[in-house]
């Protein structure tokens, strides 16, 4: 017998370089929320995050059933609004709980991208690895043996110092980007996704280091995160293959391997440490993860 379930989903990485708003790879930082019946609803969390209704996994896990006389605990090492996915994370969890606990058959994936508002980080967060998205489908890429990351997080106050805001938010990461880009930039993307999907399918180092230039979205939010932009260009310099902004930023993924890891993060830090945080983050093979859980002894 069960009173509830534990899932545990991964952070995401979107956009990729080239891939904007349909590429994306799971990160090895996990939120978890255990789902348990009781006499009553409630949060219960050290997370920054609302306690009520408003909460956006308890607002996921209502689009598919009452939370009325069940409560959520949850814990994470996802940093929030930095670029890793922590919405995707907190929409998925909450849909997924809703679907097990419930024994329900929704379409978590499209449920999820309604709720996001775009489909890369919930597809990476549900299915693990690195993900394509086109055509209201998810299509996975294993992770290449060999293949690490870094990620730079910075301070708020770092991340912003050119504007004064204390986030980088998505809507107004978004804003910066016009509704229309020349043709020269979106074949240059193109040409640029094909290489990394083609590098990482083959793992060929090369490619891969050639398909993680952008010329649609990076660039014109330079502005907003100017530390985090101007680190992409000189990712060679650490030791890496390259970088590129996490999401809507500001956090950076720096891409290397796996023999270069440390000493790419450990450069890094001599260079970032007065405005941001290294970790050495290995990409994520599984997606959504859920688990039952036994009713407590009485």
């Amino acid at each position: 017998m069960t009173n509830g379930v534990l899932v545990r989903v991964p952070a995401s990485s979107a956009n990729l370089g080239p891939g904007f708003d349909s590429f994306a790879a799971a990160l090895a930082l996990h939120l978890e929320v255990e789902v348990r019946e009781a006499d009553h609803f409630g949060v219960h969390t050290e997370l920054a995050v609302p306690h009520g209704r408003e909460n956006l996994c308890v607002r996921a896990f209502e689009h598919l059933h009452p939370a009325d006389n069940l409560t959520f605990t949850m814990r994470s090492n996802i940093a929030l609004a930095g670029g890793l996915g922590s919405s995707a994370a907190a929409i998925v969890a909450g849909l997924t709980a809703a679907n097990s606990l419930f024994g329900l058959d929704a379409h978590l994936f499209s449920i999820a991208s309604g709720i996001e508002g775009h489909p890369d980080n919930v597809a990476a967060a549900l299915h693990g690895g690195f993900v394509v998205c086109a055509d209201g489908r998810a299509t996975p890429l294993e992770v290449p043996a060999g293949l690490a990351a870094v990620a730079v997080v910075p301070s708020d106050a770092a991340a912003w110092h050119a504007s004064g805001r204390s986030r980088v938010s998505t809507s107004i990461a978004r804003a910066a980007l016009p509704d229309e880009v020349p043709i020269a930039d979106a074949v240059f993307n193109i040409a640029h996704g094909a290489l990394l999907v083609l590098g990482l399918s083959r793992g060929d180092w090369e490619l891969v280091e050639r398909g993680l230039a952008d010329r649609v979205h990076q660039d014109r939010r330079g502005s907003l995160y100017p530390n985090s932009h101007a680190l992409i260009a000189r990712a060679s310099e650490f030791g890496a293959l390259g970088a590129t902004i996490s999401g809507a930023g500001p956090t950076v993924l720096v891409w290397c391997l796996d023999e270069t890891a440390a000493s790419v993060a450990e450069r890094l830090r001599g260079e970032v440490e007065n405005w941001a945080k290294v970790m050495r983050v290995a990409f994520e093979a599984d997606g959504a993860q859920v688990h039952e859980l036994a009713s407590p002894a009485t």
